[in-house]
């Protein structure tokens, strides 16, 4: 289906529309925001900066202030906002926007309230306990929130917690114990998962079906698999099965397009993801032949790379370009 937009935009290119009649018509098709869409778009923009800068703000000032004030007026000043917080999300609901800036406020400051606990009686707790606790104990928030940018905090935590845990005891899983390239094998995995429960579930949740939470998941997970990628192309060995096996990360990666250009090309369209893989692509290739081209140290060598990140940057382009006019059409 052809969006409004789309259709002005080929008014315009067919010069149907004169120059200096574009903004009444913009008007008119109300493909423009008007004033009062600025109005709630400010007001909500408003709102959760507000929201997140007061979570903030209790960190800084009670880190500001650490010997000024006792640790009992610490404690019930993050306990007591973060009962204000949760009695205004009961009051208002998990449907307006002012609820979910209360739970995500309560959610920030439960995290101080742990930080707290541990600096005021030194527990001696690892840090990696401190992002895992808070993701546990605010895990029914997520849920009764029903909204993703709390999933998306709970998910952060647990990747957090995942990679202080690996730094800590110097892995997980045995076949991952010691490796510098297993922390990187762990996010990609934990992320493509969680990727794929909430492409499933937002098929039933329709709260689940934003798409720059899913984009940042797949950000998530294609990041360290590239580099995994180009970690394996310098073979670097870290003294463990995983350096042994370096076509290991380029087949997982090389699985890894196919099915992301299958679900994300023919299944449900999406541009960014296309260009993500894109540019993994892109990333991939010229380092490999950067590594064997720049061994003479030539100048020529130079020059035939940069020919190829243009050559290679513009078809991805031309290409994506077209697949943005298949799916506008």
């Amino acid at each position: 289906m052809i969006s409004p937009r789309s259709q002005f935009i080929d008014l315009m290119e067919q010069g149907a529309i004169p120059v200096e009649k574009i903004g009444d018509a913009l008007k008119t098709a109300r493909v423009a925001p008007n004033g009062k869409a600025w109005r709630t778009f400010i007001d909500q923009l408003l709102l959760w900066l507000g929201g997140l800068a007061m979570a903030f703000a209790v960190l800084f000032f009670i880190a500001f202030n650490w010997d000024d004030i006792g640790r009992f007026a610490k404690f019930g000043m993050v306990e007591g906002l973060i009962v204000l917080a949760v009695v205004a999300f009961c009051t208002v609901g998990y449907h307006s926007a002012a609820g979910k800036v209360s739970l995500l406020f309560a959610t920030i400051c439960l995290g101080v309230l742990l930080a707290l606990y541990g600096q005021t009686y030194q527990t001696g707790a690892d840090p990696w306990q401190l992002f895992f606790s808070w993701a546990i104990m605010m895990l029914p928030w997520a849920i009764i929130g029903r909204f993703s940018a709390i999933w998306i905090v709970w998910i952060m935590l647990l990747n957090t917690s995942l990679i202080l845990y690996y730094q800590t005891f110097g892995g997980i899983l045995w076949f991952m114990s010691g490796s510098e390239t297993g922390v990187l094998w762990l996010i990609f995995i934990l992320n493509t998962l969680l990727l794929v429960a909430w492409e499933l579930l937002a098929a039933i949740r329709h709260w689940l079906s934003e798409r720059w939470d899913v984009r940042l998941l797949a950000t998530a997970g294609g990041v360290p698999l590239t580099w995994l990628v180009l970690h394996s192309i310098f073979g670097y060995d870290d003294g463990t099965f995983l350096s042994e096996l370096p076509a290991l990360a380029a087949l997982v990666w090389a699985i890894w397009l196919v099915v992301m250009y299958v679900v994300y090309r023919r299944i449900k369209p999406d541009l960014f993801m296309l260009a993500g893989c894109c540019l993994s692509g892109i990333t991939v290739i010229v380092t490999y032949l950067g590594k064997h081209l720049l061994e003479d140290g030539s100048a020529g060598s130079f020059l035939v790379l940069a020919l190829l990140v243009i050559g290679m940057g513009a078809g991805a382009a031309f290409w994506l370009k077209n697949v943005h006019r298949e799916c506008q059409s």
